[in-house]
Order: structure tokens, then sequence, then C-alpha cells
């Protein structure tokens, strides 16, 4: 049976709540490995190399990233979000030829005009405007127990304790965790395996919807390590009610990963992790049916497609 929803999104569950999914990834063949390269014309300048993806992809849409250009700066500009009733810092990369902004786009975020404030030292604070597109992520309608989805009074009870402190763990902010230098957000995979469950996925249980589901699942035997797949600072190392051996690693500027359902956590809080580095097995703990890895990725406070990074 499918797990529930892990993340912000999940701090307005009510008693009844949502359990996880299947989705699929896809490679794209590599051709011409045999061509004869071609000298270029005298006439027809040579093409210049394709220049290197960036990662995070922009993907204007709700769950997604927007990429904005602060343009140039001595020193790193400040740019800020509201979500809800605070604004919350927004990561910014670069240098003093273009800083750009890393935006988290959250998925309840309705279509249309969007807008980040950026602040320069000796400027104005000025509006960064952008534009969110439609998505429609995939749904599923499962007749399910009542009992599948009904909490007890003791087991509501814990898990609003453990929300409370998820709250405080997904506010975190530091500009460079100590020990943790970062020279790309590219991410590598964490766990080898088969995506069972994709960013996005809204179930129906009973013809009620849950709250989509907050981060990608990969399946993998228990026992199976879990490598970092930036490095980061260990700030959460728990086991909770829906989530079970649960690890959040701080990579700066808000830029926060979580890694769910583990068999072991060989980390504890306050431990630095280069990329690669095993800290967890993937198991089958909280609340879930068979073993494998839920993998979140937040961006000021808002949890985004972990694909995006990879």
């Amino acid at each position: 049976m499918p797990h529930p929803t892990h993340t912000a999104a999940a701090l307005t569950l009510t008693r009844r709540t949502a359990l996880a999914s299947a989705g699929g990834l896809l490679l794209a063949p590599v051709t011409g490995l045999h061509a004869k390269p071609q000298p270029a014309s005298p006439t027809t300048p040579a093409k210049p190399p394709a220049a290197p993806a960036v990662r995070p992809q922009a993907l204007q849409v709700p769950g997604g990233v927007a990429r904005l250009s602060l343009g140039p700066a001595a020193a790193r500009p400040r740019a800020l979000v509201r979500q809800g009733d605070v604004d919350v810092p927004v990561l910014v990369v670069g240098d003093v030829i273009e800083w750009t902004a890393i935006v988290g786009i959250p998925l309840a975020t309705a279509p249309g005009d969007a807008h980040i404030t950026a602040l320069t030292d000796g400027g104005a604070p000025r509006p960064l405007h952008y534009t969110v597109a439609p998505k429609q992520y995939q749904e599923q309608h499962l007749k399910v127990s009542p009992r599948t989805v009904d909490l007890s009074p003791e087991d509501q009870a814990r898990y609003e304790r453990e929300r409370d402190h998820q709250a405080q763990v997904m506010a975190t902010f530091t500009e460079q965790p100590a020990g943790v230098a970062l020279a790309s957000l590219r991410m590598r995979v964490p766990v080898p395996g088969r995506r069972s469950s994709s960013f996005g996925l809204r179930r129906m249980f009973n013809g009620q919807p849950r709250n989509p589901h907050s981060g990608m699942d990969i399946a993998a035997a228990t026992g199976t390590p879990i490598v970092a797949p930036l490095a980061g600072r260990v700030i959460d190392v728990g086991d909770y009610f829906f989530n079970g051996g649960t690890v959040w690693l701080d990579h700066g500027q808000g830029l926060l990963s979580m890694y769910c359902h583990l068999s072991r956590m060989d980390v504890r809080v306050g431990d630095v992790l280069q990329a690669g580095d095993a800290f967890c097995q993937v198991g089958a703990t909280g609340r879930v049916t068979g073993p494998h890895l839920h993998w979140g990725v937040m961006l000021n406070r808002t949890m985004v497609d972990p694909a995006l990074f990879l």
C-alpha cells in the first residue's frame, strides 16, 4: 500500500492522510558514435560546442524551478519570495558578472504572474516577475478501507507533534554550512533503482483528494546504501510516524534534501557529508508497504521536483 505525502504540503494534513505511487524514468539513446568527423567548410564556420546544461533545470510550473537573472554586482545580492505571511530567502548563485536567483515554485501556485524581490547593496528593492505555466500531474483513483487512511487519536497526536518539529527543520537557512562547499547544484541519484512514484502525483482515496506526492520514490532492496547527492550538513535524524527513519541535509541557502523510510542511519546531527558519501540505507519504515527511498528536495521552504537537479 502506498505511503503519505512527506513534506511542507503535509503540514495541512487532516485525520485522513495521503499514501504514495508509481512512475518511470527514460534515458535518451546516444547516436552517432561511429560517425566520421567532417572538417568545417571554409565558408561555414564550425559550430561552437553546446553549452553544458545547468542544474537545476528551469521549469516554471507548480513544483518546478525558476532561474532569474539578478545582473552583475560586486557582492552577492539577496532575493526574497513571499511564502504565506513571511518573506523567505531565495538561493542565489553566480559571480560579479551575473548573479542568478534559483526559485522553488510551490505546487499550490496558480498559473500566471509571480515575482521575487531583489535586494542589492546600495539599491532599492526591485521586483523580478516571471510567469508560471500550468502543469497537469498524474492522478490515481483508489478504493481502500477507511481503516487504511484514518488515524487513531494516539497516532494523530504523534503526527501533530512531529509536524511541528519538521516545520522547524524545513525553515533552516544557512548561507554556507561549515565544511560544505558547492561547485555545482547538479545532483547525483542517491540510490540506484526504479522510480516507483514521481513528483506531483495526486491520489484520490475513496473519491477524496490527497496532497500531491512531494518527492521521488526509488524502489530498492532493504539495506541498499544511499549516498549524498551533494555536499551537505546533517540537520535532522529521526524516526517518524509516516516517514519512518528520516535524515535531512542542509546544502546551503535554503536548499535542503530529505531521505525517508530508512532502515539504518549512520549519521548524527552536525555531521558533514561530501557528494557520494554513503550515510544511510533503504528500508520500509514508517507508513509504507515495501522498501524504497522517498527523496525530497526543498528550495525556499518549497518542495520541488528532484528530477530537475539530475
